[in-house]
């Protein structure tokens, strides 16, 4: 079973780019963060032409999260956080696919530092923690996908200085990120690439992808069922250098059958 991660930065604009990556590596679901699209514009038709069927959690020009399942509907368990009533963002949704729970996580950038957005960061992150909390109690085989919007460890990014000042590596957001992990989750990418040195995002801005000036900032969390499975975890690098593409790159987990 292939579950995949997809920061598409728009549906609308790179929906040829995700109908290609779809219909050329065929992942069995692929979570999809910043479809900035109103629930009433996502294209589940064309989707479901390439074999997908879908759920969404839309927000018009900003934000939202989607997860598409191969040759089905996932069976939706939850949609957004609790914990504050006023935060309207779509960040999160969550289904069940072929018995693994699954979320489609965008986790707030938190620019600039300090300041509201990065308090909301960080407040965002604790109640994600609650969530997987009554995920992991299930015991059930689950994947937290998505992207966190954290560069765990300076083996993550081109240049550690470059991003000193940066949300995605301040002490709280990586300990928030470590938190987490110490609850018993299992960073597949981490797993297969221990020494680092793997990117999937590159900025729009000063040649960041033609110069290879990455960092990993889209994670899949694997709890101790489904790392018992794990086979592989990569990412679809090549993807990042198509013409119009988002400025994430896929990235994807492999589990063994049950």
């Amino acid at each position: 079973m292939r579950i995949a991660t997809f920061n598409i930065n728009g549906i609308k604009a790179r929906l040829p780019r995700l109908v290609e990556w779809l219909e050329e590596t065929q992942p069995d679901v692929a979570c999809l963060q910043e479809i900035k699209t109103a629930d009433e514009g996502f294209p589940a038709d064309v989707l479901e032409k390439a074999g997908y069927g879908s759920i969404w959690h839309g927000q018009k020009g900003f934000n939202g999260v989607a997860i598409l399942a191969k040759g089905q509907v996932p069976q939706e368990t939850a949609r957004g956080l609790v914990g504050e009533l006023e935060d309207e963002h779509s960040r999160y949704l969550e289904a069940d696919v072929n018995g693994v729970r699954i979320a489609s996580i965008y986790l707030p950038n938190g620019n600039p530092v300090p300041g509201p957005k990065f308090d909301y960061k960080l407040r965002w992150m604790k109640r994600l923690r609650a969530r997987a909390a009554e995920i992991w109690a299930t015991e059930q085989p689950a994947v937290l996908a998505g992207d966190y919007n954290v560069i765990p460890f300076d083996r993550d990014v081109w240049s550690p200085p470059a991003m000193a000042s940066d949300a995605l590596m301040q002490p709280e957001s990586r300990a928030a990120y470590r938190t987490l992990m110490g609850d018993g989750w299992t960073d597949a990418l981490a797993m297969r690439h221990p020494a680092g040195g793997v990117w999937t995002f590159w900025d729009y801005q000063a040649g960041a992808w033609q110069r290879d000036m990455g960092f990993r900032i889209d994670h899949l969390l694997l709890s101790p069922a489904a790392a018992d499975r794990l086979v592989d975890a990569q990412v679809d690098k090549p993807y990042r250098g198509r013409e119009k593409a988002s400025d994430h790159a896929p990235v994807w987990v492999e589990l063994r059958d049950a």
